[in-house]
């Protein structure tokens, strides 16, 4: 049987986020690095590892058991396709009140995303992000 993963354990796997980090070769990676410095600031719960080839963001206290494939601890993954974006994707995202109107898409899963195009751009959405993944992680508690 496969060994669980990071994001099905809540194991945080910082070391494989440097590594990604050390050879992202994006036009926007002080962009991702910020976001993740945010990210994992947010809480002392949010941890993070690479998957889906990107750095992915997810709880990491004590949760009831769930299968693999349910992402419960899910809290945002990055997408970095696009060269003039980086697209935040929050698979649970269709549970949090947005009132700013960040979150974009109505996907039958309940994913959400939102795209940062600088560093500006970036800070002033700072509040709004901030307010949804902690949303994200009270509703895991």
């Amino acid at each position: 049987m496969k060994e669980p993963n990071g994001l099905y354990t809540g194991t945080p796997e910082p070391e494989k986020v440097d590594a990604f980090m050390r050879s992202l070769d994006h036009p926007l990676s002080d962009v991702v690095a910020q976001l993740r410095k945010g990210l994992l600031s947010f809480d002392k719960k949010i941890g993070e590892g690479i998957y889906w080839n990107a750095p992915t963001f997810y709880f990491t206290g004590r949760m009831g058991h769930f299968g693999p494939k349910e992402y419960k601890r899910y809290i945002a993954g990055l997408n970095l396709f696009k060269k003039d974006e980086v697209r935040v994707i929050l698979l649970r995202g269709a549970s949090v009140k947005d009132p700013t109107g960040l979150l974009e898409g109505d996907y039958k899963d309940g994913r959400r995303l939102f795209s940062i195009t600088s560093l500006a751009d970036l800070k002033s959405k700072e509040s709004a992000i901030k307010d949804i993944v902690l949303q994200l992680v009270r509703s895991m508690n």
